[in-house]
């Protein structure tokens, strides 16, 4: 089985030399680069499995690396930053980022994160992940409608109007949680553990964000919040 490739742009020596043994004695093959710009031409040149970034690079931050890789690629990426604030892991979020994590991290937890986002990558990438319920309209083909939003579980596509959508691995398994069961409220809580496999509490703005960047590709009035609950597909 081939290694799971981690790009890791990292400016700050220390972190980067430690970070990168510790990847690399889990079974990981890494590159790492000290700044965003060469960040890129490695991205470019060696096309990962994964992408982790911090937020406060040279030449190119990571944000900013972040929308260029997604322009280009559904890799998933992790974002890093020393601080915990808010217009970080938003703007990070926003540029397309399926998770971030808060410097100083403990090793287990950040091949843990990586691990699961992996999970949830190539479950999304194609047939065979979870299961939904059949179409009332058409139980044969398997092919879920919502007014002219279509969900082919088993083809992992998303058609609006009769044109393709294209979404991340991400988007792709929270849009699997919310068409399993439309109409019901699903909480941030459920889909953290569900969509990004959080085993415990985590940061229920990862899920606004994701939800935000759906309803922008699926339509903003096909998931409703519920206040104090959670979100719902409208059926």
């Amino acid at each position: 089985m081939a290694e799971t490739h981690v790009l890791f742009v990292e400016d700050d020596d220390v972190i980067r030399e430690a970070t990168q043994l510790a990847l690399e004695r889990d079974g990981f093959l890494v590159t790492a680069a000290p700044d965003g710009l060469t960040g890129l031409e490695q991205f470019r040149a060696h096309r990962p499995d994964i992408a982790l970034l911090d937020v406060m690079v040279p030449g190119l931050d990571g944000v900013s690396l972040c929308r260029r890789i997604r322009d280009e690629s559904t890799v998933p990426v992790i974002m890093l930053s020393a601080r915990a604030d808010a217009i970080d892991v938003v703007l990070g979020l926003e540029a397309g980022a399926d998770d971030y994590v808060t410097k100083p991290f403990d090793g287990a937890v950040l091949v843990a994160r990586i691990r699961a986002v992996l999970r949830r990558f190539g479950h999304a990438s194609g047939p065979g992940g979870r299961g939904a319920a059949d179409d009332p309209e058409e139980p044969d083909c398997g092919v879920l409608r919502f007014g002219d939003l279509e969900v082919d579980p088993e083809g992992m596509e998303v058609r609006k109007g009769g044109e393709q959508v294209a979404l991340t691995p991400t988007e792709m398994r929270l849009l699997l949680e919310f068409s399993s069961a439309p109409g019901t409220v699903l909480s941030r809580d459920k889909l953290l553990e569900r969509v990004w496999e959080y085993g415990w509490g985590g940061d229920t703005r990862v899920v606004d964000v994701h939800v935000q960047r759906l309803r922008g590709k699926i339509g903003q009035d096909r998931i409703e919040t519920v206040r104090g609950f959670g979100y719902k597909l409208k059926g």
